[in-house]
């Protein structure tokens, strides 16, 4: 029997199959459509999304001879933060998913700050004022969408992050609910009470009609056919954003343990415990995951752009055919040669919290080659995380004894030995890169009852490879501090140019 995982992710829709020992057996991925309507602005288009994912399902059954009698239930993770709108009554869209990378609540957000609500927000929600987190774009949407909130006031629309949106397309709208995790990145969630708060829906101007029911992430959600593919239903079981799969999926349930997760842009998360704590300056809190009918929390820092930076490189900028040639480029020279990249292409998150940042590559000269700029990229992915380990140790007083990491760019040998290198700290490369998915189908064990505990989960961590710090504290410190001076001069520039 097999778990259909969904890892609905910012550039495209992963479809995979997990056997009875949570074991990825077979994998489809399907791309969607960036849209970029204005500078800063990014849009996707949530059904093609979910066009996608029915049409994914039905291939990944076809490649992999599984029959379908064989499926017993889905899983689902998610891009966080991404939110949708649509109508009760048709299930339609009243304009396209605003992501998690959009800019367009900048000015949203720059008002509420002026009203002080700063301390309010981060009290009640354990984040930051800023576009990053969905309650601006839901905002907007219902203020530049003609009769968008008249609809909204007489309670016909729904919002939802993409797992809402999600389950709610699987289930024909018969359910309507998100889990705890995708909740708590809204910026309309109170994470002591465990609700949404009525102070920031009014503040935001969002009727609590639109809002979802919030589950726990071990939970039955709805039972779906997938528009008929399937002749049986299946439970949707199992369901958190991709940042907190990855936690779960990296098996980090106590206290002290964290993961970075690279993608399009990368979260560095470490496990709190289950009472909220504030979060020092440039990091926010979340709920991790809730599971056994009990809630854990987590710092989190998130960088906009990691992965994306490459996939400018490959796509936009066509200056290498692949990702996976950055690496061979990287290591074809013995440095960066000088070149520093901070990749601002979204602005700068946390801890620099710069949404009006830039990208800059810098300390370029005659001599610069492609590979410089590609190590740069490379490099700069590394100072990132590094930037927000730091925050953590330091400021938090949590000591940074392994760095448990996943996602695409962990297969780049070079970035990770250099992760290690920032760090002074082992790195413990997931033997899964889908680090995310597994997370969301332990649990769906949960609640599908394959499982019985996080303990018994914790035992079934498979071995990892480990790879240990080789640069001296020298040259280390050298790097580290060029790159913040890289980092103070693309923020003072931005705010030259603004």
């Amino acid at each position: 029997m097999y778990t259909l995982a969904i890892d609905q992710s910012t550039s495209a829709t992963k479809l995979m199959l997990f056997d009875e020992s949570e074991r990825l057996c077979h994998r489809v991925t399907l791309e969607h459509t960036q849209y970029y309507p204005q500078p800063g602005w990014v849009e996707h288009d949530a059904e093609e999304i979910m066009q996608n994912i029915f049409r994914g399902a039905a291939q990944l059954l076809r490649e992999s001879g599984v029959s379908e009698k064989e499926v017993q239930s889905v899983a689902l993770t998610n891009q966080r933060e991404t939110v949708v709108v649509w109508e009760a009554s048709s299930g339609r869209p009243i304009y396209r998913a605003v992501v998690w990378q959009c800019q367009r609540g900048a000015r949203i957000c720059a008002e509420l700050r002026e009203l002080g609500c700063t301390g309010m927000v981060q009290s009640k929600t354990g984040l930051l004022i800023d576009p990053y987190f969905s309650a601006s774009g839901v905002k907007w949407i219902l203020d530049n969408v003609a009769g968008a909130r008249e609809k909204a006031e007489a309670g016909l629309l729904r919002m939802g992050t993409m797992d809402a949106w999600m389950i709610w397309q699987l289930t024909g709208g018969r359910v309507h609910a998100c889990d705890r995790t995708n909740a708590s990145r809204t910026m309309l969630y109170n994470i002591h009470t465990l609700d949404w708060d009525d102070e920031l829906l009014a503040l935001m101007g969002i009727p609590r009609s639109m809002m979802p029911e919030v589950r726990c992430c071990d939970e039955v959600y709805g039972k779906t056919t997938f528009n008929g593919l399937f002749s049986h239903e299946l439970p949707i079981a199992g369901v958190l954003g991709d940042s907190h799969g990855a936690l779960v999926g990296q098996v980090c349930f106590s206290e002290g343990l964290g993961k970075a997760t690279y993608g399009t842009g990368s979260s560095v998360m470490v496990n709190i415990g289950r009472e909220v704590r504030q979060a020092p300056p440039g990091l926010v809190t979340s709920v991790g995951f809730a599971a056994q009918g009990q809630t854990w929390y987590a710092f989190e820092g998130n960088i906009h752009c990691t992965g994306a930076t490459i996939k400018w490189m490959v796509d936009d900028l066509e200056l290498i055919a692949s990702s996976a040639e950055s690496e061979a480029l990287a290591v074809s020279v013995p440095d960066n040669g000088g070149v520093f990249f901070v990749p601002a292409f979204a602005g700068l998150g946390a801890p620099w919290w710069q949404s009006d940042a830039r990208a800059v590559i810098c300390g370029m000269s005659r001599g610069t080659r492609k590979a410089h700029v590609v190590r740069a990229a490379l490099e700069a992915i590394a100072y990132q995380v590094r930037d927000l380990a730091d925050l953590m140790t330091r400021q938090a007083g949590i000591s940074l004894k392994e760095l448990r990491v996943d996602g695409g760019p962990a297969k780049n040998r070079f970035l990770m030995q250099f992760q290690a290198d920032m760090l002074n700290a082992a790195v413990n490369v997931s033997p899964i890169a889908e680090a995310s998915a597994l997370g969301a189908v332990l649990m769906n064990s949960l609640a599908m009852k394959r499982r019985s505990s996080l303990e018994e989960i914790s035992a079934l961590r498979r071995s990892s490879e480990i790879i240990s710090p080789k640069m001296s504290e020298e040259e280390r410190n050298k790097l580290y501090a060029a790159w913040l001076k890289a980092v103070r001069g693309t923020i003072d520039l931005s705010r030259e140019l603004a």
